[in-house]
């Protein structure tokens, strides 16, 4: 079945001018995080100090306008921070960021650097199509708590990633479900980068170019194709 990622007209409406770019990714290698892509990370922390220079990541531009996104739907952004502001806090702290694994590096990577928000599914896990929704509040969202699988729902008017089975991410980009997570097996992938104004999409295009080559260098002969920005 071919890929297709469907943005709602709920979702449009609530934010004009959003934007995702996706990343097909086929036949790629990934592992344990390498010292190359602990590199990338740290590079990424750098280049993310150089843009904010002295601000906090919510006072950015972007950063705003994702916080402005959250409000809009009923998320308090100061409690659950979109993933690329989070990510940049946890860059800027003294614990930097984590190294989770190849793939998942190299994402973080472009989202820190970008200060976008990026994730990574595997497509060997997503079931059907994928859509940017605002939530009924019955979709099921599986995830994880402290070791016990559990079964939650989002807010009714939530914006939501789902697939045929149920909610991938909620609060738009806050929280990844463990079913279509990367893991150290994933050899097929989606990577998605959000924008929202005054991000231009030549910016978000960049973004999306960075990852390719680094996914490429990382997984030579990987079949990677770059769908623009929509």
């Amino acid at each position: 079945m071919a890929l297709k990622l469907t943005v709602h007209d709920d979702v449009t409406a609530l934010t004009p001018g959003f934007a995702h770019l996706v990343i097909e990714a086929h036949g790629l290698v990934n592992g344990p995080s390498t010292e190359a892509s602990s590199q990338l990370l740290d590079a990424a922390t750098r280049r993310l100090a150089e843009r904010l220079a002295g601000r906090a990541p919510h006072e950015d531009p972007h950063m705003a306008a994702w916080r402005a996104a959250y409000t809009a739907f009923g998320a308090k952004p100061s409690r659950t921070r979109n993933s690329a502001e989070a990510l940049a806090k946890r860059a800027l702290a003294d614990g930097g960021l984590p190294r989770v694994n190849l793939l998942v590096d190299l994402y973080n990577a472009i989202s820190v650097a970008y200060l976008i928000p990026v994730g990574g599914e595997d497509l060997d896990r997503v079931k059907g199509q994928m859509r940017l929704v605002r939530a009924t509040g019955q979709e099921p969202f599986t995830t994880v708590a402290a070791g016990q699988e559990s079964v939650e729902h989002p807010e009714p008017g939530e914006v939501i990633w789902c697939d045929d089975e149920g909610v991938t991410c909620r609060r738009w980009n806050w929280r990844q479900g463990p079913r279509t997570r990367l893991g150290e097996e994933s050899t097929h992938a989606v990577f998605l980068l959000e924008s929202l104004p005054p991000m231009p999409h030549t910016e978000l295009e960049a973004a999306g170019a960075e990852l390719a080559e680094s996914l490429a260098k990382a997984s030579p002969g990987a079949r990677i194709t770059v769908h623009p920005p929509r």
